[in-house]
C-alpha cells in the first residue's frame, strides 16, 4: 500500500483517531444526526452532478469523453455555497483531474470548455444552476419512481 500510495498507513491513524474522538467524547445524540446528516449532504450533492445526464447503454472507449458525456457541474451562486458543495460542483473537472487541488478547479473550466468545443464532444461543457440541477435529479427520481418495472427484475 505504501508504494501505491505514501502516506495511507498516516491517514489511517487519522481516521482512526478522529472516530475515536467522535464515538468517545461526544454523545450518541450529538454524533449519530452528525453522521447521517453528513450522509445526506453528501448524497444531495454528488448525486446529481452524476445522475442527471444520460447513461451509456456500450462501453465507451474513449475514457475523456465520456467523462464530459456523464457529468454535469452545478454553478454556485454564492460563497456559502461555493463551500457547501466543497468542490463536487466542479465534477468534470474532479473526474478528469481527481488529485488536483479542488481550489485550482476553477481555473479549468475555460480550457475544458475550449477542449469540447475543439473536439465536437457532445453537450460540450455541461453546466447548470446549482438549483437547476437539484431539480433535474429530483425529476429524475421521479422519472425513475414512476416507471414501469424491468421485466425480470427481481422486486
Amino acid at each position: 500500500v505504501e508504494q501505491k500510495r505514501p502516506g495511507a498507513k498516516e491517514e489511517l491513524v487519522g481516521l482512526l483517531a478522529h472516530y475515536f474522538v467522535l464515538l468517545t467524547l461526544f454523545p450518541f445524540g450529538v454524533w449519530f444526526p452528525a453522521v447521517f446528516l453528513s450522509g445526506l449532504m453528501s448524497a444531495l450533492i454528488v448525486t446529481p452532478t452524476h445522475q442527471s445526464e444520460e447513461l451509456f447503454e456500450d462501453y465507451q472507449p474513449d475514457w475523456v469523453t465520456a467523462q464530459f458525456e456523464s457529468t454535469r457541474n452545478a454553478v454556485t451562486t454564492n460563497p456559502f455555497s461555493e463551500w457547501l458543495w466543497g468542490g463536487m460542483q466542479y465534477q468534470l473537472e474532479h473526474h478528469l483531474f481527481p488529485s488536483m487541488p479542488r481550489s485550482k478547479y476553477p481555473a479549468l473550466k475555460p480550457i475544458l470548455t475550449k477542449f469540447a468545443q475543439e473536439n465536437n464532444i457532445k453537450g460540450g461543457y455541461r453546466e447548470s444552476g446549482e438549483f437547476e440541477i437539484l431539480k433535474m435529479n429530483w425529476d429524475l427520481y421521479k422519472q425513475v419512481a414512476e416507471a414501469d418495472p424491468v421485466e425480470g427484475a427481481p422486486y
